[in-house]
């Protein structure tokens, strides 16, 4: 075994005597704002778009159900040994990621299921096969759940995975729809955060909406993730729009070596600027967190919005060349797995 390796252990060995498997106090400032018993972002109420906006915007996807667009992000074969590798991140799809970093194997966002939906015969339908299949996973230490939405928090997938006794760490309000599934979670509010398996993992704010249904908007809580080791940070934005809120995580919970950001699901504009992120919007997140790397998601798996499914990463690209952060910014195929 070489120096550096036995430092990482040690290092690991340390982090793990001091870590507990208890809630640690809240930080500094309150969670997240709430209206009675709906939860608010930090910029206040959003302003629904008006039905003349919204109506023609549900026909056209409901064309694309019925008429699917090329574009899907590209598929290639996982390896296992690379996804043994560690730290590494493996892009399943969308926004669930394998990520392995110290003493951990997690994954964020699980979604394996055909549809994005509560129905299995219609809905937004999977474009590209998951990176890894289900039941090829390494074992798994937890799963992180940004939000409600089902094409973040899929019920089959959580049931699937809670019968392989993965555990599940989600924002206020979600825990029983992992436990109507058949698993265990730890909610936590914004600034929250629990230690576990050698790693803290911070529930952070986000801007976005909650609900899976006409009746229960927002009584669920939307988030972000910073999963901390001894040698790695790691920040998943879950789904959100541009806001202020990124200087502070960085400044708060960085150095970030890795974030995962969202860069689809953006036009329409009228409808989408809020509570999603453009490309170009990412890579300024990118750099108000201060993150050492980026990687794109949120894109090319299902067609949710209006945007040419491959515009993403294209955007993306250009936006970190014209901020000189370009080494920094990562697109993978799904299925792909790079060291960090």
């Amino acid at each position: 075994m070489d120096r550096s390796e036995s430092g990482r252990l040690l290092a690991v060995s340390l982090y793990l005597a001091s870590a507990v498997l208890v809630m640690a106090p809240p930080m500094a400032r309150a969670g997240a704002p709430r209206n009675g018993d709906r939860f608010m972002n930090l910029a206040g109420r959003r302003d629904l778009p008006a039905l003349p906006t919204m109506l023609p915007f549900f026909l056209r996807k409901a064309w694309t159900e019925l008429v699917p667009r090329n574009g899907a992000a590209r598929l290639v074969p996982f390896d296992r040994e690379a996804i043994s590798h560690n730290p590494s991140i493996t892009w399943i799809g969308h926004s669930t990621m394998l990520v392995r970093m110290d003493s951990v194997t997690f994954l964020t966002d699980p979604i394996f299921s055909e549809r994005a939906s509560p129905v299995s015969f219609a809905g937004p339908k999977r474009l590209v096969a998951p990176g890894i299949p289900l039941a090829d996973l390494p074992p798994i230490d937890f799963a992180l759940i940004s939000h409600d939405h089902y094409d973040h928090a899929d019920a089959a997938s959580i049931a699937a995975l809670a019968a392989r006794g993965t555990r599940f760490i989600v924002p206020l309000g979600l825990g029983e729809l992992v436990r109507s599934a058949g698993g265990e979670a730890v909610e936590l509010d914004w600034w929250e955060t629990i230690s576990l398996a050698g790693v803290r993992v911070h529930c952070v704010p986000a801007q976005h909406f909650c609900g899976r249904s006409a009746f229960d908007g927002n009584r669920r809580l939307w988030a972000g993730w910073v999963v901390e080791g001894p040698t790695r940070r790691f920040y998943h934005a879950g789904d959100t729009g541009y806001f202020p809120g990124f200087k502070e995580i960085g400044t708060r919970l960085g150095p970030i070596d890795l974030a995962a950001i969202p860069i689809g699901a953006y036009d329409p504009p009228s409808i989408m600027h809020y509570v999603h992120m453009n490309p170009e919007d990412a890579i300024r997140a990118a750099i108000d967190l201060g993150a050492a790397r980026v990687v794109g998601m949120h894109w090319g798996t299902f067609d949710l919005t209006d945007e040419p499914l491959d515009e993403p990463p294209r955007r993306f690209r250009d936006a970190a060349a014209r901020r000189s952060v370009d080494d920094k910014a990562w697109i993978l195929d799904v299925g792909e797995t790079r060291p960090w």
